[in-house]
């Protein structure tokens, strides 16, 4: 009777054995990319450095808001609304010929106490400092500026800290991401259909100006200020410079974990092994970010999907699929929670 009972209880254990080897979720490369966002979300959401991110933008925008009101001070000392008011009577008047004026939003700030340097021959030559302050935004600036958001539509905000200053690699993944960024922001082609009426470019170009004398070279008009006045709109241009280290700087540190992280999926077979890694991580993995990944794929290609995909008059854009796959995506992870 006991070895009847052995027997059975052998057989019982490698049928659970064998059951569970059977619920073994097995990866590919698909299942692999889903892991490996996971992972990046929480490499990114707990990095000091995005945190560092966050805050210099914070730090530019406070500025910002000061900057305005110390370039609206310093050009009405140089330039008083009155001398305005008198040119645009006299534009009114008699056209051009009255005098110029130009709605700007770009000035360059010269310090009033010179640097003395020594010319060819030797003599002392004074040399006076500027700064270029433009309240307008680089393309550059605004894709570290709205990095997050533009993740969030799906496309890669980093094409270009990824390259870094090797040009000679960059190819058509390097294009296409630059194109998506262009047009996102304002830059590129608004001949699309994706039906947005508003871009970032815009927002930053008319976010401030004002009426100065002159043309529109602004590199003619140099505005002096004191040294502490100088000094404080050099480190206004810092806190720009900042944003854009900020977003490379967080850029390296997920990329060098990535890199390593990618390494070890692909050497892993089964699902079990990288939810291991992720307890380790601290990292929240579970089997239904799969199960809502399949089933996101399966929800966009439903015969209703389909048909309304295949009847549409305009092709989709990449932004626009995106986002219906996000969307799903969400639906999907709502109504597993």
């Amino acid at each position: 009777m006991t070895i009847v009972l052995s027997s059975a209880k052998t057989i019982f254990m490698k049928g659970n054995i064998n059951m569970e080897k059977q619920k073994r979720i097995t990866l590919n490369a698909d299942k692999r990319k889903v892991i490996a966002d996971v992972f990046q979300d929480h490499f990114e959401s707990n990095s000091k450095y995005h945190q560092q991110h966050t805050d210099a933008i914070k730090t530019y925008n406070e500025m910002r808001e000061q900057a305005k009101v110390k370039i609206n001070d310093l050009v009405r000392f140089h330039q008083p609304q009155e001398d305005v008011d008198t040119i645009r009577a006299m534009n009114n008047k008699y056209g051009d010929s009255g005098g110029q004026l130009y709605h700007d939003n770009c000035f360059h700030v010269q310090n009033s106490t010179p640097r003395m340097d020594e010319d060819y021959n030797g003599n002392p030559v004074e040399n006076f400092d500027d700064v270029h302050i433009k309240f307008e935004a680089e393309k550059n600036f605004l894709t570290s500026y709205y990095r997050d958001e533009i993740r969030a539509k799906g496309l890669d905000a980093d094409y270009d800290v990824r390259l870094g200053d090797n040009y000679d690699k960059r190819n058509p993944t390097y294009y296409n991401a630059e194109s998506n960024i262009d047009k996102y922001l304002g830059w590129g082609s608004r001949n699309d259909v994706s039906g947005q009426s508003s871009y970032h470019k815009d927002t930053w170009e008319n976010d401030f100006k004002l009426w100065v004398i002159g043309t529109s070279y602004c590199h003619s008009r140099m505005f002096k200020a004191d040294e502490d006045t100088y000094n404080w709109f050099k480190s206004f241009e810092v806190a720009r410079e900042n944003v854009i280290m900020a977003h490379k700087n967080l850029f390296d540190h997920v990329n060098k974990k990535m890199e390593k992280l990618k390494l070890g999926l692909k050497s892993y077979r089964y699902f079990d092994q990288a939810k291991e890694l992720a307890d380790k991580l601290g990292v929240v993995l579970n089997e239904s970010i799969l199960d809502a990944h399949s089933s996101m794929a399966l929800s966009i290609y439903s015969p209703t999907n389909l048909a309304d995909l295949l009847t549409d008059e305009v092709e989709q854009t990449r932004d626009e699929k995106i986002a219906i796959a996000k969307q799903i995506l969400q639906e999907q992870q709502n109504s597993l929670n």
